[in-house]
């Protein structure tokens, strides 16, 4: 088990830690729980699929990097699939508060790079804050989506975000988590290639400004992150911090980033190049390309 899950396992209740020990001990767990695994649980626990995500929270925001506020966040997002997907906020010093992702991003983002295609419901730990609300209408599963939060009735994204304004007022029809290939040709290394797929599948209605970010760690393992624009511009979740994401959800520290390459179109109505490259640089990478996306 990842020592950052010891307090929080601990905290769980006695049949919980039972039935969970096997999965989460596992060295390649990531902060995924297969919707077989989740039944499994649930049925030796005797929860429902709402109780099952707050009882797992606390293993959520045991992942939480909170550099800057020492205030962690958990988030697990249920897939229409059953598979719940762990998320948790994350800062970096040195950097700026602009890079941070918050839970309720990670647990989204998460699922969607692992190929989830649409999220049931996201239990949180506290109540999400305006800019997450903007992120999460982003959806493809919109104001519909199921809020979950401790000692409340569950509500919808509707309710917390009461007259919305997102991507169907601007007549954008694909949406956040929907299945998308924009057919840029893929070559290079690895690592490379992985920039290169994940800016062909990121979402950027409103630019056109695809792009991807790969990272590679000392011991060769590949995370990447797509773009995940927004209606409100501001929620929009940069390729970087999707990638970054994803390696601290599989266990592994910023300070095992070996090398980072950054896949977007020099004629891109905006750039994600100088923000990548600073974040990067806070983090201690200095080994960053960019590449181009081509047209096959």
């Amino acid at each position: 088990m990842h020592p950052r899950f010891l307090a929080a396992f601990a905290t769980l209740p006695e049949p919980l830690q039972i039935a969970l020990r096997p999965l989460i001990s596992s060295v390649d767990f990531s902060g995924r729980i297969s919707a077989d695994d989740a039944a499994m649980l649930k049925q030796q626990c005797g929860y429902d699929d709402s109780e099952l995500a707050f009882a797992l929270l606390p293993l959520a925001a045991a992942c939480a990097l909170a550099a800057l506020s020492d205030f962690k966040v958990g988030a697990i997002a249920r897939g229409t699939s059953g598979t719940l997907w762990f998320g948790a906020n994350m800062e970096f010093s040195g950097s700026t508060m602009q890079q941070t992702v918050h839970a309720e991003q990670s647990a989204v983002t998460h699922a969607w790079l692992r190929g989830e295609r649409a999220l049931a419901a996201i239990t949180v730990n506290y109540t999400p804050c305006g800019h997450c609300r903007q992120f999460m209408n982003e959806l493809n599963s919109g104001t519909a989506l199921t809020i979950e939060l401790p000692g409340r009735a569950a509500a919808t994204l509707g309710d917390y975000l009461p007259d919305s304004f997102g991507p169907r007022d601007l007549n954008i029809t694909t949406l956040l988590m929907d299945d998308v290939d924009h057919g840029m040709a893929i070559s290079g290394d690895a690592l490379e290639q992985a920039a290169l797929a994940a800016a062909n599948g990121s979402h950027a209605p409103y630019s056109q400004a695809w792009s991807g970010v790969a990272l590679e760690t000392n011991d060769g393992a590949i995370f990447a992150g797509r773009y995940a624009e927004n209606a409100a511009f501001n929620p929009s979740l940069p390729p970087l911090q999707g990638a970054l994401n994803l390696l601290n959800l599989a266990g592994y520290a910023t300070a095992n980033i070996a090398r980072a390459v950054l896949a977007e179109s020099p004629e891109a109505k905006l750039s994600q190049q100088s923000a990548t490259r600073a974040t990067l640089a806070a983090l201690g990478c200095t080994r960053f390309s960019v590449i181009p996306l081509i047209q096959p």
